[in-house]
């Protein structure tokens, strides 16, 4: 599987047909205008997305967070005119984001696209969002009138951290006390209801049968590196404090097959090593776009103190003893730059008993992708033996 495509050359790749009809008519003032009013931006075709500016600069650039840093691409000015136009050759059925940059008299501004009404917010603000041919926003994303489920709050007092915590905790729509319900723990909850629309994602899931009612306990730190990163008192905090929390409030499952570890990026790395510090207690993980490092060559790359650190935690991992009776949904983005890292997770999971479902999507590390994977990760922790394909 090719996990990180490279981008063909840009040159040669032709226009699309409504940018030849401009170019050819000699474009003034006026039939631009009439151009991107008529049009959707970005253009998407077959393989290809168009991105349009107009304007007066000096260069203008399409900015992506792609690959682990920040890709960069020139537009071209049409002919003499104040219209920017920007062709790129794009994978079906995905999507990413970006920011447009505007340089003026030396100095760039990065800005949304105005021609692009399609936005994704994360903790650092929004992004205009690309869209390739054939992406659509999952429709269990969106509301469509499921009975809500609510959020509760709880204070912990944690042996593990010596404080007191506030953990909130989702429970489904006409919560039975009297019935026991799978628990699915969940790194950055907060972001996750903020960014990738928990909430709505799990009543509708819940309504359509596709997993069973669950409570969810929203985790969040103040230290996401030092704290995710595969600190054993987190993994006790989660282990020693917030399950006890949970089952003297509400009768949460018991048994490992109905306890998951859910995260993204740093939080998946935090959901591996507690699974490993304390085999036996969750047997499902959903673990999407891990900031995993397997191959320490690639340290060189990543000369951040926290990717040592996890690379001594994956080493350590392999000598832990296996975790029979696991299930693992492996995520991630084929355009993130711990892409093969990810694939080469399932490997190592598999090697040591788990059976692991694994996915990729033509995205970045972005919120949206973790939200567009929710259900498949779901489903497949939480319905062993049924039909996951669908």
């Amino acid at each position: 599987m090719n996990v990180r495509p490279e981008w063909p050359p840009l040159e040669g790749m032709g226009r699309h047909p409504a940018i030849e009809a401009l170019a050819v008519s000699g474009p003034d003032g006026e039939a631009i205008a009439a151009f991107l009013t008529e049009q959707p931006f970005p253009l998407a075709e077959p393989g290809m997305l168009t991105f349009a500016w107009r304007g007066e600069a000096e260069h203008v650039h399409l900015v992506r967070w792609i690959h682990g840093g920040a890709g960069r691409l020139p537009f071209e000015r049409l002919g003499d005119t104040d219209l920017w136009l920007l062709r790129l050759p794009v994978k079906d059925g995905g999507r990413f984001e970006y920011k447009l940059g505007i340089e003026r008299n030396g100095q760039e501004d990065l800005i949304l696209d105005p021609r692009n009404p399609d936005r994704a917010e994360d903790p650092f603000g929004e992004n205009s969002e690309a869209r390739t041919l054939g992406y659509e926003r999952p429709e269990w994303s969106l509301p469509r009138g499921a009975p809500a489920g609510w959020i509760e709050e709880i204070s912990i007092e944690s042996r593990a951290f010596g404080e007191t915590r506030g953990v909130r905790v989702y429970l489904p729509a006409g919560h039975d006390p009297k019935a026991r319900c799978p628990l699915v723990v969940i790194h950055d909850g907060d972001d996750f209801v903020s960014y990738a629309d928990l909430p709505v994602v799990l009543d509708n899931l819940i309504d359509a049968g596709e997993i069973p009612p669950v409570i969810a306990a929203l985790v969040q730190t103040r230290d996401r590196l030092g704290e995710y990163s595969g600190s054993r008192t987190h993994a006790r905090f989660l282990v020693a404090d917030l399950l006890p929390a949970l089952s003297a409030r509400w009768r949460v499952a018991e048994g490992p097959a109905d306890r998951v570890l859910l995260g993204a990026s740093l939080g998946a790395v935090a959901s591996l090593s507690t699974a490993f510090r304390y085999p036996g207690v969750f047997g499902g993980l959903v673990l999407k776009s891990g900031s995993f490092i397997l191959d320490e060559r690639k340290l060189a790359r990543r000369p951040q103190p926290v990717f040592h650190r996890i690379a001594r935690l994956m080493r350590a991992l392999g000598r832990a003893p296996d975790l029979p009776g696991t299930r693992a949904f492996i995520s991630t983005g084929e355009l993130e730059g711990l892409a093969s890292e990810n694939l080469a997770l399932a490997s190592f999971l598999r090697e040591r008993g788990v059976d692991v479902l694994f996915k990729s999507a033509w995205d970045g590390h972005h919120w949206h992708n973790w939200r567009d994977q929710l259900r498949d990760g779901l489903r497949w922790v939480l319905r062993p033996g049924k039909d996951q394909t669908g």
